[in-house]
């Protein structure tokens, strides 16, 4: 790291001290034309209005390119404002200032093309290079003055200033940085406890994918008219790198978000049961505390009802009662017959006759041959015995 440290300040020193030979080199060339003039004013970060032999002139800084500013069609570009103010700290209203040219002195809108340089021979284009408020560039064939400048934009992306600085949020680096640091939140992204915090979390993963998708298609498009300061930023080599990385990102963070919409709609089917679940038990409960209560009133409606019929047949009894008792009432007098004679048994009756028993007849000893006098055969014996006939 010291070698590397040391490696970069011998070339700072290499480059100043080369930067400065040209830059003496091109203020010593006395066979070229040079003008003097006074800053009149400072339009943008690579323009001025000088006095030029008693005339203003508006005065394109040559080989430098600095951030738009005064496009009404165009926002204003990153770190415009600041290489605005940087050239008016460079060169205040009334400095002086010498003018040198090259081959082409107008350019298509009719502004003289000069190498500017500082009462103390300091080129302008290369101190607002060297600050990182500009790119490098070619007017045409006006390439003389373009070296100290290359030099000093070289300078500037070695110590990442100005539209280098991957910390300021709107250059190029600087969008890169943003993005990438979104993307690796967005891919360690985890699901939450429920389908709408997961559903907020795939909001925020699915807004840094689609930044980063915007970002990937302005590096693909590539360096145009219209951007080209922030474009020196990287070089071929060096964006398909940038692109390529940003494709790796943006892909794995795309994982991450299919994995929360899979999470997210488990979470819905498993809330949304849930939620049956509630309400059916809910219903359930509902349903139960109605028929408890309708059987309660019901019981409540025939206890009424019961007392009701007691009271009614209560007075309904005392009613009949009362209509018994006030008929009892007016019922005439009840006929007591007199007392019966009191009872005397008759004397009692003389004992029945009875008849003397009849002798028991013994009949006379039998002749078994006839042999007995007086035999005179069988007879058959009326009853009673007392009268026979021959049998």
């Amino acid at each position: 790291m010291a070698a590397n440290a040391k490696f970069s300040a011998n070339r700072f020193l290499v480059s100043m001290a080369v930067a400065s030979a040209m830059v003496l080199s091109l203020s010593a060339c006395t066979d070229e034309p040079t003008d003097t003039g006074t800053v009149v004013s400072i339009t943008d970060g690579d323009t001025l209005v000088a006095s030029v032999g008693g005339k203003d002139q508006t005065i394109r800084l040559l080989n430098i390119d600095t951030p738009e500013t005064k496009d009404p069609n165009e926002p204003v570009e990153c770190l415009g404002a600041e290489a605005t103010n940087f050239l008016r700290g460079l060169l205040p209203v009334g400095s002086k200032i010498t003018l040198q040219y090259d081959v082409d002195r107008k350019d298509k809108y009719d502004r003289t093309l000069a190498a500017v340089f500082t009462p103390t021979d300091t080129f302008a284009s290369a101190d607002i290079a060297r600050a990182g408020f500009g790119t490098a560039v070619a007017f045409g064939n006006n390439k003389k003055f373009l070296p100290p400048v290359q030099d000093a934009e070289k300078e500037a992306k070695a110590s990442s200033r100005g539209i280098f600085d991957s910390s300021v949020e709107c250059t190029l680096p600087g969008q890169l940085a943003t993005v990438g640091d979104s993307l690796e939140t967005a891919a360690a992204a985890t699901a939450g406890s429920t389908a709408a915090t997961t559903g907020t979390t795939i909001t925020e993963v699915a807004a840094a994918i689609a930044t980063a998708k915007t970002l990937q298609n302005l590096l693909q498009d590539g360096k145009t008219s219209t951007n080209v300061v922030a474009w020196s930023a990287y070089d071929e080599s060096g964006l398909a790198a940038q692109i390529e990385s940003l494709s790796t990102r943006i892909g794995t963070t795309e994982s991450t978000l299919s994995a929360l919409k899979k999470t997210k709609n488990s979470l819905t089917l498993t809330e949304a049961k849930a939620a049956v679940k509630k309400w059916a038990a809910e219903t359930k409960a509902k349903a139960d505390a109605a028929l408890a209560k309708a059987a309660a009133e019901a019981k409540t409606k025939a206890a009424e009802k019961a007392q009701a019929a007691a009271k009614k047949a209560e007075a309904d009894a005392a009613e009949a009662d009362a209509a018994e008792a006030e008929r009892i009432r007016n019922l005439p007098p009840v006929h007591v017959p007199p007392a019966p004679a009191p009872y005397v048994p008759p004397a009692p009756a003389p004992a029945p006759y009875v008849p003397p028993a009849p002798a028991p007849y013994v009949p006379p000893a039998q002749d078994n041959g006839g042999g007995y006098p007086g035999y005179n055969g069988p007879r058959c014996y009326a009853p009673g015995g007392k009268t026979w006939r021959p049998c």
